[in-house]
Parts: structure tokens; C-alpha cells; sequence
């Protein structure tokens, strides 16, 4: 297996939209404005080919091999996170949508991995530990000392993963008043 990471382009949304559907279910729906699965799905890769919020694919790197897309990691520092939701949260009114509260989910210190999905056909390959290995590595080259991320408290599987690699909880956290552990890996 042959696996690189790389950014993604545009014409990845075909393959990153779904998965990041797939990791962040509801919050799409926020996030866009909509309701309906097909208009979830189309208004995230609007959003996905735009280069103003935290879902564009400036911010995300996708794992592939031999063309095909395996996984993606959506990432990007907490100070980029204020000015990012700005932007998406006026999208959002001038869509007239019923919500528009995006939920903080980084402090500005930190690298912040939003995202992070293995395709179903790709799972339990070690793609999701290279990617989050990506992050890290890419977090120090950036010259940060902070890498964080949120896992939903009911998945303790990907929390023992995140803590193999070296995160740490380091406090409560609330997305969409549902409970998550935030959790940060320092250098």
C-alpha cells in the first residue's frame, strides 16, 4: 500500500464532501443551513471549493492511493478558526438560514484537526494514524507547540487512539450543546 497525503484541490469534492459528512453528521447541517441530505451535501462543496471557511479545501489534505481518496484531514490554527467562521457565518445570513451560531472549537494557540475520516472501504488500514501523524508532523513545521482536536465523549475507541498518539484531555467542550472531550497534543 502506497499511500501519500497531499492538499486537496477542488475537484476533490466529489470524495472529501461525503466524508466529511460521515465524521461530522448533524453539524453539516449547521454548518450549511440545510436540511435535506442532497442539499447538505451540495452546499458543503460550495463551501469546500470557496477559500474563506474551515471546510475549504485549502484546509484539508486528503490520503490517497493511486488516485483514489482514502481519507481526508481538515485542519487549520485556532486564530484562522475567528476569521474563517466569520466568513461562513455571513454566508449563512445572507442564505437567511435558520441557524447561524457556529461553535467555537479551538483556542487561538493551537493547530485544530476539525476533521478526520477514513473512507468505509479503507478502514482499519492505518490510514487514519497517518494522517493524524501528518497533522503533528505539520503542526511542528508550522512552529506551533499545540495540536488539539474534540472527539464526542461516547467514542472511546477514537479517544484511545488519540491518546496512543500523545493527546491528552485537557477539558470539556460542547459543539452544538452535545459533550466532547477536548484534547491537545503539546510539543
Amino acid at each position: 500500500m502506497s499511500i501519500t497525503i497531499r492538499q486537496a484541490q477542488p475537484q476533490d469534492a466529489h470524495a472529501v464532501v461525503p466524508l466529511i459528512i460521515d465524521a461530522i453528521g448533524d453539524i453539516a447541517n449547521r454548518l450549511t443551513g440545510e436540511q435535506t441530505a442532497k442539499a447538505v451535501e451540495q452546499e458543503l462543496t460550495v463551501l469546500f471549493k470557496r477559500e474563506d471557511n474551515r471546510h475549504s479545501y485549502l484546509n484539508t489534505f486528503v490520503a490517497v492511493e493511486n488516485e483514489q481518496v482514502l481519507g481526508i484531514l481538515v485542519y487549520y490554527n485556532g486564530i484562522e478558526a475567528i476569521h474563517m467562521d466569520a466568513n461562513l457565518v455571513k454566508w449563512l445570513e445572507e442564505k437567511n438560514a435558520s441557524s447561524i451560531i457556529i461553535d467555537k472549537e479551538a483556542h487561538e494557540d493551537e493547530y485544530y484537526i476539525d476533521t478526520i475520516c477514513v473512507a468505509p472501504e479503507a478502514r482499519g488500514k492505518g490510514i487514519g494514524t497517518l494522517l493524524l501523524q501528518f497533522a503533528i508532523e505539520e503542526t511542528q513545521k508550522r512552529g506551533y507547540t499545540k495540536l488539539s482536536l474534540n472527539v464526542e465523549t461516547q467514542k472511546e475507541d477514537a479517544r484511545r487512539l488519540y491518546e496512543r498518539m500523545g493527546f491528552v484531555i485537557t477539558e470539556p467542550w460542547s459543539i452544538i450543546d452535545e459533550p466532547f472531550h477536548h484534547m491537545v497534543k503539546q510539543f
